[in-house]
């Protein structure tokens, strides 16, 4: 009866290795797939060839569809770059980095709000410091920001969303501890402002 225990265990394990083998490769072919996706939008169109009029324009009429691949979000200092997803849903962050959809654009004048998960993404956010550089890429240009500050939240704390801000601010936020094992009790959030503008 041992025996036939430790082989049922076995395969069980072996199985729920599978699964997480082949999710980890679908996850990481959608991300490669957004990547060039977003590498073709972000190259393909370059706003500093355009007149400051014609920009404004652009950013009034840029309303991507949920799911959509909508540009790159850069970090400098880590030598990494990560496709832009328009949304938050499991699928979109599956893809890449999700713009949380109601919140801004860059150029808007607005709090722009993207998340990632850490074990994917964002496995090295940690890393960036205040005073470090972010990009972020999209069919109308590319936009510079200064981190300013990063702190904790709790997992369930939606202040860090404020739809109240008027004047522009990157927010990028990811689970944590970075590290830890099955979902994370809390966030980490970076702040960032805009350069040059």
């Amino acid at each position: 009866m041992r025996k036939w225990i430790g082989i049922v265990l076995i395969l069980t394990s072996f199985f729920f290795l599978g699964i997480g083998g082949y999710q980890y490769f679908e996850m990481n072919a959608k991300q490669n797939d957004a990547l060039k996706s977003a590498q073709s939008i972000v190259y393909a169109d370059r706003a500093s060839d355009r007149e400051f009029s014609d920009f404004e324009g652009v950013i009034r009429d840029y309303d991507p569809a949920g799911g959509d691949v909508i540009g790159l979000l850069r970090a400098p200092k880590l030598n990494e770059e990560w496709p832009v997803v328009e949304g938050t849903s499991d699928e979109d962050l599956k893809a890449g980095v999700g713009h949380f959809i109601g919140t801004g654009f860059p150029g808007e004048a607005r709090q722009i709000l993207l998340s990632g998960h850490r074990d994917t993404v964002f496995r090295n956010l940690g890393d960036l410091e205040i005073g470090d550089i972010v990009e972020v890429q999209l069919s109308y240009g590319t936009f510079q920001y200064e981190i300013e500050e990063t702190f904790i939240v709790d997992a369930d704390d939606r202040t860090v969303i404020d739809y109240s801000i008027d004047e522009e601010v990157l927010t990028i936020s990811t689970c944590y501890p970075f590290r830890f094992v099955g979902d994370a009790p809390e966030r980490y959030i970076i702040n960032a402002k805009p350069l040059n503008r």
